[in-house]
């Protein structure tokens, strides 16, 4: 497959380029391994693009006749290794589409690029005509910005090349139809016409398709084509960023990271993620990442017909890659035409410069920020204080350095003397430097919330970081737990289930509207909602200590027994201990399994969960004593006393009531 001049010709589809003299096929620019037959096999599809290739044909030009090779064998595996290296799907293609007992047909638009496509000395560029796309999968030219002039961009120009001269010739073909007209008198040489032009691939880019209504999205984990696995931090990073900036757009519901992740280097068709996170688009791309050098790709896809409605490829220095984010995320809401409003603009356009240096050691941070364990908090605040040593004028890694601390306080990481003055300095520092960052207010809200008990600044500040970036989904589930320690459950279900919309795969979300139902006394639902939870991570202790809660709740022992011994042992306690709780309760029943539950906090000297323990034990006096210890400690759970059922028992005393007095609670 050659130019009439004899120059060999490189042909592009979406990311791909393939370059037919030296048999090589690159992806953004890398070089793919595929070699022999399935190269072959693409070549004779490309050559073709749109039209049937049948096994037939494959197997005379591939395989001559007298070679004794197993011929159905042989098609099946290089179409295999073809798509595997294409990344395609047989069930739902991009690219290359089955026609069972038929053969194959390539479905993807074709762009032929001349070697030789330097400009001539006149201004001309030199151009091959591009092969149409078939009208069922036509794709829309890149749009303006800052592309790379890259096989994308230079094929733009020439479609657009091939688009004018082709309009001359239907000028006469439209002349032909419209006398014919005047003859028949027939309306369906206005239909013919529309035909004909879509023969020639040019009704479409005339006439492009209207975006369908787009109200949700997902990006999905950008790959990394380095490939080196020190730069996933980069590329995971990059994804959450993006995230982070569509986000801030609120007629646009965005699945949150944690959700999304799950999909990474995962080979599901596209159109079956769409639907499990009931999205209507998806964002994917591609990070490359070589010195200070950053090249994206990004590609916008119809999400229930895996159609291609954008892409774009952006090179750029690591100093401009937050702005380069920003445009991206404009560049996708202009797309699928989605109206920003001026706040919005004003938001994505603002964008400070950051030292590339504190932007990677900001994203080490955020990559174990999300990993939820103790360790990997000390990890992500070591790195956000690092951030803050090589840029100590931007205020996200303060945002991170606070919550960061914050989290590993509620989670028996760090006491509370030792975290909370590290928390209230950071967030103190981050606004004053940037007080309108969601991820700030967020910060602040906790502080209202689990530390100084200002109930109204809590919910303000909650509001206030949902206005900013309605699908902040870990500031969404904490404000449902504040709506619901306030006794506010209808208010705590909405944002609850809204959390989970918008990241339906996260254990926290998902457990945070469990948690929600069991306050709202709705056990049946909360069960339902936690078994769930359960299912989508088997190793995360937190859904089963819930489950035993409101086991007990209903007086269901043995379920709670259950549950507690299955959180015990993923946290590595030996199965011997465990079995002192199940010995008590045969031997006393509820009593027994009390008192066991008591002797663990006791030894463990947990003043707030020795008084909840006193509390099921029926003594008063030593579970409203044992409170205000843990009222002294500052523990965070007292910010359930307020509208959990559990301190039902005791919820008359005066003591008690006291208490609920000096915290600040509504009367």
């Amino acid at each position: 497959m050659s130019d009439n001049d004899g120059r060999s010709r490189r042909i592009h589809f979406s990311v791909f380029e393939v370059d037919l003299r030296t048999g090589e096929l690159r992806k953004q620019g890398l070089k793919v391994k595929l070699h022999g037959q399935p190269f072959q096999v693409l070549a004779m599809l490309l050559e073709r693009p749109g039209e049937l290739v049948s096994r037939e044909e494959i197997r005379e030009k591939l395989w001559p006749q007298d070679t004794f090779i197993d011929f159905e064998h042989s098609v099946n595996s290089s179409i295999k290794r073809l798509r595997e290296a294409l990344g395609d799907d047989a069930a739902t293609p991009r690219f290359i589409e089955t026609l069972p007992r038929h053969g194959y047909r390539f479905i993807a638009p074709v762009e032929t690029l001349s070697r030789n496509d330097i400009p001539k000395e006149n201004g001309e560029a030199e151009t091959a005509f591009v092969s149409p796309p078939p009208a069922s999968q036509t794709g829309r030219p890149a749009g303006p910005g800052e592309a790379v002039e890259t096989a994308a961009g230079l094929a733009t120009k020439i479609t657009a090349a091939n688009t004018v001269a082709t309009a001359g010739r239907l000028g006469v073909l439209l002349r032909k139809h419209w006398m014919a007209a005047t003859i028949t008198g027939a309306p369906i040489v206005a239909v013919t016409i529309l035909i004909g032009l879509n023969l020639l691939g040019i009704r479409d880019r005339l006439l492009p398709r209207a975006v369908p209504k787009i109200e949700s999205i997902a990006v999905l984990p950008l790959e990394n084509l380095s490939h080196d696995p020190e730069q996933e931090y980069f590329a995971d990073g990059m994804t959450e960023e993006l995230i982070t900036d569509l986000g801030k757009i609120g007629a646009l519901r965005v699945i949150s990271r944690t959700s999304v992740m799950r999909y990474k280097g995962t080979k599901k068709p596209l159109p079956e993620i769409a639907r499990e996170l009931n999205v209507d688009a998806l964002v994917e791309g591609t990070v490359l990442r070589s010195g200070d050098r950053v090249r994206v790709t990004v590609n916008l896809l119809h999400a229930r017909t895996d159609r291609h409605l954008w892409a774009e490829t952006y090179e750029r220095n690591t100093r401009d890659v937050i702005s380069l984010q920003d445009e991206v995320a404009q560049s996708v809401a202009r797309e699928i035409k989605i109206a920003l409003s001026p706040a919005e603009s004003s938001r994505l356009a603002t964008v400070r410069k950051v030292k590339p240096e504190a932007y990677e050691l900001y994203l080490k941070g955020r990559y174990h920020y999300f990993k939820w364990t103790p360790e990997d908090f000390r990890k992500a605040i070591d790195y956000f204080q690092k951030a803050i040593e090589a840029d100590p004028g931007w205020a996200p890694p303060y945002a991170g350095l606070a919550t960061s601390y914050g989290w590993l306080w509620i989670d028996g990481g760090v006491p509370a003397q030792e975290a909370l003055p590290q928390f209230n300095a950071a967030l103190n520092t981050a606004l004053a430097i940037d007080d309108a960052d969601p991820e700030v207010r967020y910060a602040l809200a906790v502080s209202a919330f689990y530390y100084r008990w200002d109930w109204e600044e809590a919910d303000r500040e909650f509001q206030r970081a949902l206005v900013l970036d309605p699908n902040l989904v870990e500031a969404r589930f904490e404000y449902a737990w504040f709506l619901s320690s306030m006794g506010r459950h209808p208010e705590a279900l909405i944002q609850a289930q809204s959390a989970v919309d918008r990241d339906p795969l996260s254990v926290s979300a998902n457990l945070a509207l469990g948690s929600v139902y069991s306050m709202a006394h709705q056990d049946d639902r909360a069960i339902a909602q936690l078994r769930h939870t359960a299912e989508l991570d088997r190793e995360d202790f937190r859904v089963h200590i819930f489950l035993a809660s409101v086991y007990q709740a209903k007086q269901m022992y043995e379920d709670a027994i259950r549950e507690f011994q299955i959180a015990m042992t993923l946290r590595g306690v030996p199965p011997e201990k465990l079995a002192g709780l199940e010995r008590a309760y045969q031997q006393s029943g509820s009593e027994g399994y009390w008192k066991w539950q008591l002797s663990e906090a006791q030894q463990k000297h947990a003043p707030f969960e020795i008084a909840l323990n006193y509390v099921q034990l029926g003594n008063a006096s030593q579970a409203v004593a044992w409170l205000g210890k843990a009222h002294q400690q500052h523990d965070w759970r007292m910010v359930q006393l307020y509208a959990d059922r559990a301190w039902d028992p005791v919820r008359s005393d005066p003591r008690f009531q006291d208490l609920l007095r000096r915290m600040n609670f509504p009367q």
